[in-house]
């Protein structure tokens, strides 16, 4: 068990990015309208997650570089890097800044169907006090710059997360031969298209290639560490995806209209349930919300910081002050109560066309033996890629589509 948790890497923190509140959202309301028949596209999801996470890891490793770096070596023509960089600044970046909003409302959500909602009254508004507590905390790991307390910390949240959204399932007493039937037989429901759709949008996302390749490389430093990178990735990419099932098994205990989002749920599944559903559900609402509210600057820090050919170190001045940049806007928004529609619109096309460009760019460059060597990837790598490829494809068309309302 020691040199298990010595060995544990960046995967649970890649699992940490990308279950967040909007991921828990997601997954409330898929369980809400379809019940278990979307599982098996979580099942899909961790499958495509696992093969590009595992790139993005073999890639940090080998060239000891971050995957915004190698791309902005890579690419020879200056037109193309150039758009490149810009896609990459604006996805991330931007993208990350409009969603760390998202990140700490949702963990104050948690913590707001426990405690109550306590808000100051200064200059004419309503200032919730919550937010600025989970941002401190963010901030206060952030800044220490130690990988390993930031891993610790985040490792130990997912946890927590994990044990409260599992539990919540289990209070629910799901039928486990239905579960077992949906996670593998594909179905598809009248209007749940879009919904398949985000569920793998919000599993397999761009800015966790860019976290885990830079992390990968803090981590480990010789190809003989791939191993344990591979397994430390698969344990918790599937770790994530059960997660995720747990709260669409949680959600599909309920049959109303009025859930929107997971505080919702857990005051749904009180009565039902009894006050240890809502405690473990707001539980792991926070716990998705902080882990979120840490990693998405971080992200976002090392994609700037790699593009633009600044030092990519954590106590780095440039480097925190794009992290802080990120975590100071996102705080500001979530605790006026700011929606930032238009700013989250673009940065939902820019990731839309992001996800392709960078799982092909990845294709690409893992074929490389001047990046890789003898690492570079096998027939069968090549083939699951392609097949992932040109479903980022699709969700980048569909992403694209649904912010401009032609679908």
């Amino acid at each position: 068990m020691k040199n298990w948790f010595r060995n544990i890497g960046p995967g649970p923190l890649v699992a940490a990015a990308f279950i967040g509140p909007g991921t828990v959202t997601v997954c409330t309301l898929a369980g809400v309208n379809f019940g278990y028949a979307l599982l098996w596209a979580m099942v899909l999801s961790v499958l495509a997650t696992i093969v590009l996470q595992e790139m993005a890891a073999r890639l940090g490793i080998i060239s000891q570089k971050g995957l915004s770096q190698v791309i902005s070596e890579e690419i020879k023509n200056p037109v193309l890097r150039g758009l490149a960089i810009g896609l990459m600044l604006s996805a991330i970046v931007v993208g990350n800044a409009a969603y760390e909003a998202g990140n700490i409302s949702g963990g104050a959500l948690g913590l707001e169907t426990l405690i109550g909602h306590p808000t100051i009254h200064l200059y004419g508004l309503d200032i919730s006090v919550i937010p600025w507590i989970l941002s401190s905390l963010a901030f206060v790991l952030l800044y220490i710059g130690k990988y390993k307390v930031l891993e610790r910390v985040l490792v130990g949240l997912v946890i927590l997360m994990s044990l409260a959204f599992l539990s919540t399932a289990l209070l629910t007493k799901p039928n486990i031969l239905d579960v077992l039937q949906n996670m593998v037989i594909p179905k598809f429901p009248e209007e749940s298209i879009l919904t398949i759709v985000a569920l793998i949008g919000t599993t397999v996302v761009p800015y966790n290639l860019f976290l885990h390749a830079s992390l990968a490389k803090t981590k480990w430093k010789t190809s003989s560490d791939i191993g344990l990178a591979r397994k430390d990735t698969v344990l918790a990419v599937v770790l994530g995806g059960v997660v995720s099932m747990c709260i669409i098994i949680s959600a599909a205990a309920i049959k109303t209209e009025s859930i929107a989002n997971a505080a919702d749920l857990a005051k749904g599944l009180e009565p039902l349930f009894g006050i240890n559903a809502k405690f473990f559900l707001s539980l792991g609402l926070f716990a998705a919300g902080i882990t979120s509210a840490i990693t998405a600057p971080l992200a976002a820090a090392y994609v700037a910081t790699g593009c633009l050919g600044w030092d990519t170190n954590l106590k780095s001045s440039r480097f925190r002050a794009v992290w802080m940049f990120i975590l100071v806007l996102g705080v500001i928004f979530s605790s006026i109560g700011f929606k930032s529609i238009e700013i989250i619109k673009f940065a939902q096309v820019a990731n839309g066309l992001l996800l392709p460009i960078i799982a092909g760019f990845l294709l690409w460059v893992m074929n490389k033996a001047s990046v890789l060597g003898t690492h570079r990837n096998s027939k069968i790598q090549n083939l699951f890629c392609l097949i992932i490829l040109v479903i980022t494809i699709f969700l980048g068309l569909k992403g694209i589509l649904s912010v401009f309302k032609l679908i």
